[in-house]
C-alpha cells in the first residue's frame, strides 16, 4: 500500500495532543504541535495562580488542577500503551498507585523525551484562528492556521501557516459550565468555579456552599471542611450522592459537612442562599463544581461544527466532522473513558485515515451515523449535554479500537482494576486512594508485568 505523508497541525500539547503527535509521527506524517502555555501537559501543567479578576473562571488560567489533586484512576491503567506509568527508579517523585498531579506531569514530560516529541512542539504559541483554505490546484482542502508566538517582553509575532490537516486536541476543561441562578449577578459575596480553586486556606472560618458532588465536588468539599466553619453540598438529586459521601457526612471527623438534596433557587444580596426546598443559610462563598463546556473559539468552520448544549457536532464517532473529514478531526472529546488509551485510539485512527491506510465512509453516511447516534441517546433518556459521555463502556471502546485502527483490546486485569477503583471511590470517598484490595487476577498481572518486582529495564525512566 502506497501511504501518503501529510503536514498536520495539532492544537494543544496536553495528553490528547501528545497522543496525537505520537501516532501521527508513527504513521509518517509531518507534525507541528501548537501549545499556548510554556510547557506541555495541558490541564496537568499546574498553575498556582487563580483567575483573581474573574473568579468564575470564564477567562484566565488554563489549568483546572487544584494543589491537592491526586489521580482517581490507578497508575497501572492510565499510561500510554507503549510507555507504562512506572514510578521513577531513583526513588524521587510520588510512587503511590494514585499519585499527585505533579507525578503525572513528570510522566508526561518523560513520555515526550522518550519519543522526541518536544522536537515538534511549539510552546508559547497561541492558535488564534483555524479556517479552511479551500481546494488548490489539486482540489484538496487545506487549512490556514494563524497563531501568535510569544517573543518575550509580552511581545508576540502573528504568523500564518498552511497545513494539510488539523487535529483539535483542546477544549474540554477550559470553559466553566455555570448554572443559571436567580440573583447570581447581584450576589456580592464570593463565587468561584472549581476551575479557579487551588487551596482551601482563604475559606478558613467561612460558611461555604459547594454545588455539585462529582469528583471535584467531593474532593473540594472534603478538603474545605477541614478549614471552613460549615460546608454545605448542594446536589440535584440523591442519585449523585454515593455511599462514600454518605459515610463522610456521618463521620464528621474534621469539621462540619452537610448535604443539601436540593439545588440553589436564588442568591440574595444579604448573603442568604435559598434552596429549592425552601430552606436557606447565610453563606460567605459558593463554589460551583458544575463541569465544563467544550470551547473552540479559534475554529472557523462556517457552521459545519457547532457546540450545542455541550454537544460537539456533528461528529462521526466523536472524531470526524462529516463535511470536513478527514482534514479536520477532534481527539479528546469523549468523557469517562480510560485516558490516554481512548485518545490514542482516536489519534491512531486519524493518522491512518490521513495516510490512506484506512478509509472513511462517504460524508452522507457519516452524517447519517452521527444523527442516528444522537437519536439513540435521546431515546435512551440521555441529556444532550452528555452526548460524549462513554461511562467506561469497555466493550464499546474495545470494538471501536479494533474496528477503526486495529488497536489491541484492553487486558482484562486492567478493566478489573479500573472497575474496582470506581467501586472503591463510590463506597469510600475519603480513603479510596490509599485503601484498596486487589483480586488474584490483578495481583498476578502486576507481578508478571513488573509492577510488584521493579520496573523492567526497557521502561527505565529513572
Amino acid at each position: 500500500m502506497l501511504l501518503s505523508s501529510k503536514k498536520v497541525c495539532v492544537v494543544g500539547a496536553g495528553v490528547a495532543g501528545l497522543a496525537s503527535a505520537h501516532e501521527l509521527r508513527r504513521e509518517g506524517h509531518d507534525v507541528t504541535v501548537m501549545e499556548q502555555s510554556s510547557g506541555v501537559g495541558g490541564q496537568w501543567l499546574y498553575d498556582p495562580a487563580t483567575d483573581a479578576g474573574d473568579p468564575l473562571g470564564v477567562a484566565g488560567a488554563q489549568s483546572s488542577i487544584y494543589a491537592s489533586l491526586r489521580l482517581n484512576t490507578p497508575r497501572e491503567a492510565v499510561g500510554f500503551s507503549d510507555f507504562p506509568f512506572f514510578p521513577a527508579n531513583d526513588g524521587t517523585g510520588d510512587a503511590r498507585r494514585y499519585p499527585c498531579h505533579g507525578e503525572f506531569l513528570r510522566y508526561i514530560r518523560d513520555f515526550c523525551d522518550a519519543f522526541g516529541l518536544m522536537d515538534v512542539v511549539r510552546l508559547n504559541t497561541k492558535v488564534l484562528n483555524v479556517a479552511p483554505r479551500g481546494g488548490g490546484d489539486d482540489g484538496v482542502m487545506r487549512w490556514t492556521v494563524r497563531c501568535a508566538a510569544e517573543q518575550g517582553d509580552d511581545e508576540a509575532t502573528v504568523e500564518e501557516e498552511v497545513f494539510d490537516a488539523v487535529v483539535v486536541a483542546v477544549g474540554q476543561y477550559t470553559q466553566p459550565r455555570l448554572p443559571a441562578i436567580n440573583g447570581m449577578d447581584k450576589w456580592r459575596r464570593r463565587q468561584m468555579h472549581s476551575h479557579s480553586y487551588r487551596v482551601p486556606d482563604s475559606f478558613s472560618g467561612e460558611v461555604v456552599v459547594v454545588v455539585g458532588c462529582h469528583e471535584s465536588g467531593k474532593d473540594i468539599a472534603l478538603e474545605l471542611r477541614e478549614v471552613a466553619r460549615e460546608v454545605h453540598v448542594s446536589v440535584k438529586s440523591m442519585d449523585d450522592v454515593t455511599p462514600g459521601i454518605s459515610k463522610a457526612l456521618f463521620a464528621q471527623r474534621f469539621g462540619w459537612l452537610a448535604l443539601r438534596a436540593a439545588q440553589i433557587d436564588r442568591l440574595c444580596e444579604d448573603g442568604r442562599v435559598v434552596f429549592a426546598d425552601g430552606s436557606c443559610i447565610v453563606a460567605d462563598a459558593v463554589v460551583y463544581c458544575t463541569g465544563y463546556n467544550y470551547s473552540f473559539p479559534f475554529l472557523d468552520t462556517a457552521g459545519h461544527v457547532t457546540v450545542d448544549d455541550n454537544r460537539v457536532g456533528p461528529l462521526f464517532e466523536h472524531t470526524f466532522p462529516p463535511a470536513l473529514a478527514p482534514s479536520l478531526s477532534f481527539v479528546g472529546i469523549p468523557k469517562l473513558v480510560v485516558v490516554p488509551r481512548f485518545f490514542e485510539v482516536q489519534a491512531r485512527w486519524v493518522a491512518q485515515v490521513l495516510s490512506g491506510r484506512r478509509s472513511l465512509p462517504a460524508p452522507e453516511e457519516m452524517m447519517r451515523a452521527a444523527e442516528e447516534y444522537h437519536r439513540a441517546r435521546e431515546m435512551a433518556g440521555v441529556p444532550k449535554h452528555q452526548t460524549h459521555r462513554i461511562a467506561f463502556d469497555f466493550e464499546l471502546c474495545d470494538e471501536f479500537g479494533e474496528n477503526c485502527c486495529g488497536f489491541p483490546r484492553m487486558e482484562e486485569w486492567k478493566k478489573e482494576l479500573i472497575l474496582s477503583s470506581i467501586r472503591s471511590s463510590r463506597d469510600n470517598a475519603e480513603s479510596c486512594r490509599d485503601d484498596y484490595h486487589d483480586s488474584e487476577l490483578v495481583r498476578e498481572a502486576l507481578r508478571s508485568h513488573g509492577w510488584l518486582t521493579g520496573r523492567p529495564p526497557q521502561h527505565d525512566r529513572g
